[in-house]
């Protein structure tokens, strides 16, 4: 059981990892953030240094940390050079196979579900609703936004994001650093770096 967490970026997706947190039984809730010199209280939790203090932990002021910022570029830079912990964060109400596999400093939202023999990788954010089916892979600091839907044997590639209400049907294989605009329908394999929208989806030149 984590007793204190750290949470690096004060920011509204901050107070949902909080939330996540809460509901887990984290007993001791800080935030860090490079503008903690403007804020030093978000959402009744302390804002009590910068994101090198974090990363520092001097202080020793908590036991276990997770970069809570959506910038999936950011959120790699930073979950890289922390020393201690990263746990994955599971919210009490998502579905979770004993199967499933989940990086250091993963979150899970509300409600969302993962289903058998899916790896999920490191700092990666599955949000609220989102349905990921079996022996899908998702790759590090990937991003799969609410009410998303990846069918069985889905491959997201590493910090790509996929957007809100989208859907990927089974088998397909999304790239690095892909940008999937909300609702749209994948059918087709997505090159590394390339943003699609569309039903169904079509690359954006």
């Amino acid at each position: 059981m984590i007793e204190r967490l750290a949470l690096i970026g004060a920011s509204g997706h901050g107070k949902v990892i909080a939330d996540i947190a809460k509901a887990m039984g984290v007993a001791s809730i800080v935030f860090f953030d490079d503008r903690w010199n403007e804020m030093n209280r978000l959402y009744g939790y302390d804002v009590i240094g910068s994101v090198d203090d974090a990363i520092k932990n001097k202080e020793k002021v908590y036991d276990a940390a997770i970069v809570s910022i959506g910038n999936a570029v950011v959120r790699q830079k930073i979950q890289e050079r922390l020393s201690l912990v990263s746990p994955a964060l599971i919210h009490p109400s998502a579905s979770i196979s004993n199967s499933v596999s989940l990086g250091e400093g993963s979150v899970v939202m509300p409600n969302a579900v993962i289903n058998a023999d899916t790896r999920v990788g490191k700092g990666v954010i599955v949000n609220s609703g989102a349905i990921v089916e079996h022996d899908c892979v998702i790759d590090d600091f990937a991003h799969i936004c609410p009410n998303t839907a990846l069918g069985g044997g889905v491959h997201v590639g590493r910090r790509s994001w996929i957007g809100i209400g989208s859907s990927i049907i089974q088998l397909k294989r999304i790239g690095d650093d892909v940008t999937v605009g909300a609702g749209s329908i994948i059918i087709r394999d997505v090159p590394n770096g390339q943003t699609v929208v569309g039903n169904p989806a079509k690359l954006l030149k």
